[in-house]
């Protein structure tokens, strides 16, 4: 009997890279990133209740993501078709033109994919993943089956780091820091607490030391930004940015595993990529 192992399978480097705990971090990188196209962050700040339940949209997101990498095919179909028909259900309204758009247009969905897929491998290798030139190749080819989940055409899609590189040059000229993508910037660097615990818990991450470490941790992503995206935030562009937000990266990645490593057995693994490895007959991490 076959094993099914999803899209990827162990051999992959998707799943060597999403092991790390560090794609968080990545994962916040690349919202900065996309909310500099004038298109999607409209689109998002028109139908998305992100304001309103940052942490669930943010929770719901990387479950999704979680289910593309690890879950079975079935599972994995029956997310992304979900993903399909909110899309085609929305439509957004460019500030800029009063144009009328679909969320699911190709160009929009290239641009989340890429921007993405880029900042998840981009974070991990500057935060100490070591990955070959040949690997990093690998990721976004494999990555072109995500790309396809949500109605992309694959051959569309670019599959290799020096694609990704021109089709940043191509974009660079229609990228622009709106009002959406300022105000959503600021939202994500100072987002409200989570509605959920104790009071004193949710008054200690509003205004305590966690507060404070937050803020690093989003400083740190907007300066793992291309240089070109920073200026476009008004920000630097120099490279002791980048050698410091490499240092940033790499001594949270050794604190997330630090915190992890503390964890009893039984919760250093999620659930999703324990049953993947069951399936796969591979012992836990």
């Amino acid at each position: 009997m076959s094993v099914d192992v999803g899209l990827f399978g162990p051999d992959s480097v998707t799943w060597k890279l999403h092991r790390d705990p560090i794609l968080l971090l990545g994962g916040l990188r690349s919202l900065y990133l996309q909310a500099l196209h004038p298109r999607a962050v409209a689109g998002v700040v028109q139908n998305s209740g992100y304001r309103a339940d940052p942490w669930g949209r943010l929770n719901r997101t990387s479950e999704y993501v979680a289910t593309v990498v690890y879950g079975t095919t079935d599972e994995v179909e029956l997310a992304a078709s979900r993903v399909r028909r909110m899309h085609a259900r929305m439509s957004a309204t460019d500030p800029r033109t009063g144009e009328r758009f679909r969320i699911d247009e190709p160009d929009l969905l290239r641009w989340v994919h890429v921007a993405e897929v880029e900042s998840f491998l981009t974070t991990a290798v500057r935060a100490g993943v070591t990955l070959t030139p040949d690997e990093i190749d690998r990721y976004y080819t494999e990555q072109l089956k995500s790309a396809e989940l949500v109605g992309l055409d694959p051959a569309t899609v670019p599959g290799t780091a020096a694609e990704v590189n021109e089709y940043y040059g191509s974009m660079r000229p229609g990228l622009s820091l709106t009002r959406d993508s300022a105000e959503t910037a600021f939202f994500l660097t100072v987002p409200p607490a989570p509605d959920w615990g104790p009071r004193a818990l949710r008054l200690g991450l509003s205004l305590g030391p966690t507060r404070w470490a937050y803020l690093g941790v989003a400083s740190t992503a907007v300066a793992l930004l291309p240089p070109w995206a920073r200026r476009l935030y008004g920000g630097l562009g120099w490279p002791t940015t980048d050698v410091t937000a490499n240092l940033s990266a790499r001594g949270l990645r050794l604190l997330l595993s630090t915190v992890i490593n503390s964890l009893p057995r039984k919760y250093r693994v999620p659930p999703i990529r324990k049953a993947a490895l069951a399936r796969a007959g591979i012992a836990e991490d």
